[in-house]
């Protein structure tokens, strides 16, 4: 089996003449974070493998997220999660390593409301509805398949969504 976490990034601040990419974590971002963390280490368990945007506001989720999660493996920046569209980030988890049977992705809408829309083919009614309605800050979809990552790029079961807050 297959299990892929896609957490979008806490809530940003957008300070006067910082570029998008360069966005920090607001306050509410900063307390949401680590709750988002306690969440997946309450419902995922141990992580293999950790791919995480090279934007600013991303990377402070992840570095507030990181110690509540057990990764096996590594943590990677990817940039081409930044601005990505679907098929640029169903490029992305097709090509994970077999090794990695659960993998988080930390990143951004629209892309990652979109992804999550794609590949949820069934699953819970309630994660599926929530999700369609919204997929706010500290949003997470946790997607299963079984097989290969190139088989859950065909289709997923969403087992949870969730939106911890701090």
């Amino acid at each position: 089996m297959r299990r892929l976490v896609l957490l979008r990034h806490a809530k940003s601040d957008y300070p006067p003449g910082i570029p998008d990419h360069d966005r920090p974590l607001a306050d509410r971002g900063r307390r949401d974070a680590p709750a988002a963390g306690e969440w997946i280490a309450g419902h995922v368990g141990d992580v293999d493998r950790v791919l995480v945007s090279s934007a600013a506001r991303a990377q402070q989720t992840w570095a507030l997220v990181a110690p509540h999660v057990s990764v096996l493996d590594s943590v990677i920046t990817e940039p081409g999660i930044y601005e990505a569209s679907t098929a640029e980030l169903v490029d992305i988890v097709g090509s994970l390593p077999d090794t990695a049977t659960t993998v988080v992705l930390v990143g951004h809408n629209p892309g990652f409301e979109d992804l999550a829309a794609r590949l949820a083919i069934d699953g819970d009614p309630d994660a599926i509805g929530r999700m369609a309605v919204k997929y706010p800050t500290s949003g997470i979809a946790l997607l299963d398949a079984e097989g290969t990552w190139g088989d859950l790029v065909r289709g997923a079961r969403l087992s949870a969504f969730a939106v911890p807050r701090g």
